[in-house]
């Protein structure tokens, strides 16, 4: 079967355009946890291609407790001061145990005079996974490190919450790139509460390629909504234009949605049942224009690199494989099945006039056109478990081959992630 299709054409609110900022940087939350025993060289791998993505650095996550920490944050900041052009600056995990008011000071003291450090308005930025509870240390901390920028996730408090402690912060990051329990889309509702909430404190948006965990030891097993979810989200950030972006995440394996390249070193256990074979790098092939778009504050850039596409899917059709008691979102009640959808997501940037196809198998092949006055188009290709065989991807003559999509998952196991190729 061969259909001609268009492209979903990428919003443009009225509100636009907004003047470039060179302020407006885009971030990679990055899980020092899985790093124990990892060499500079795989630093330097990281931050390399996180550059060429036009990635502007990274947001450590660090727990209280992991006794390589020091050691991999040492390893991190050396090789970015080497490589220049490329900032860190810490995330405190609050839910990961613990923290003493003693080792927050310790830690921001030691990297704070770093040529790699981020900094804003001439301070270091400190940010956090929860810990509204940790708030009333803050105070003592900003102190006794000569003050800082905090923009802490406090997203269980939500942006009423937030706005109520906003003698104590710098601005709010958003944890909620996910569409909840029950919900296939995410809007920017949330979003644009934080703004407002804030009052013209700093606000940092997050983004997310996919969700899917099953992990017992840690009660996680759930499957967010995702199949656009990479090209609804980088719209919603074109309309929001925050201060900052963090995409969430870099290299969480445990949770499905990482971008970098393989490393099994760091994917938790558990998790090889639904990472191994499933590469996410080629999410980052359109970040390039994504991120020029979004410090431009329009999506009209003129584009003049390559013509780039992603097709992102699962190699299985969601009902023919066992849920295994997975949700769908965090704390839902429904079978995860029940919220994946069946097909091949496509997003593409392209200078002009374009043709891509995708193949499954003998049994379906549709060709789109995309759209000549914008740089940025999204499709979609359904299949069923009468739809099956290798993947592949062809633009304008080039062509890239993926995993095949099978009738069944392997012997009946729940895989709800995905696998990114690009072309």
């Amino acid at each position: 079967m061969d259909v001609m299709e268009h492209p979903t054409a990428i919003m443009n609110p009225g509100h636009w355009p907004v003047a470039p900022d060179p302020g407006r940087k885009v971030f990679a939350h990055y899980m020092v946890g899985v790093t124990c025993d990892q060499t500079p060289e795989q630093w330097a791998h990281d931050i390399t291609c996180a550059k060429a993505a036009g990635i502007d650095g990274f947001a450590l996550n660090i727990g209280p407790s992991d006794h390589w920490t020091s050691t991999q944050l040492e390893h991190a900041y050396r090789v970015a001061e080497h490589f220049g052009g490329f900032t860190l600056f810490v995330s405190f995990d609050m839910a990961a145990g613990c923290w003493s008011v003693p080792q927050v000071v310790g830690v921001i003291n030691r990297f704070k005079g770093s040529p790699a450090q981020m900094m804003v308005d001439g301070r270091p930025l400190v940010s956090t996974f929860e810990g509204p509870d940790w708030a009333p240390n803050w105070p003592v901390v900003r102190n006794e490190t000569g003050d800082i920028c905090l923009i802490p996730d406090w997203s269980s408090l939500g942006p009423h919450g937030v706005g109520q402690r906003l003698d104590l912060i710098d601005g709010a990051f958003s944890w909620d790139a996910w569409p909840r329990a029950g919900q296939s889309k995410m809007t920017t509702v949330e979003d644009l509460l934080y703004k407002d909430t804030l009052r013209g404190k700093k606000y940092m948006m997050g983004v997310s390629p996919w969700f899917y965990t099953d992990l017992p030891q840690w009660n996680k097993n759930w499957y967010c909504s995702s199949e656009s979810l990479w090209y609804d989200r980088w719209q919603q950030i074109l309309e929001v234009i925050p201060d900052f972006v963090q995409i969430i995440t870099w290299n969480d394996f445990g949770e499905s949605s990482y971008i970098c390249d393989d490393s099994s070193a760091q994917v938790v256990c558990g998790a090889e049942k639904y990472v191994s074979g499933r590469s996410h790098s080629a999410f980052r092939a359109v970040l390039p224009y994504l991120i020029a778009a979004y410090k431009s504050g329009s999506a009209e850039i003129d584009w003049q690199e390559q013509d780039t596409a992603v097709a992102w899917y699962r190699t299985a059709p969601a009902r023919t494989q066992r849920h295994e008691g997975a949700v769908w979102g965090q704390g839902g009640n429904v079978s995860a099945t029940h919220a994946a959808r069946d097909v091949i997501s496509v997003m593409a940037v392209t200078k002009g006039f374009a043709r891509i196809t995708v193949t499954i198998g003998e049994s379906r092949r549709m060709t789109f056109e995309t759209n000549s006055r914008n740089p940025l188009s999204y499709f979609e290709v359904p299949f069923d478990s009468h739809t099956t065989g290798p993947v592949l991807l062809a633009l304008d003559g080039r062509t890239t081959s993926g995993p095949e999509i099978e009738g069944r998952c392997e012997e009946g196991k729940t895989s709800l992630n995905a696998v990114a190729i690009q072309v």
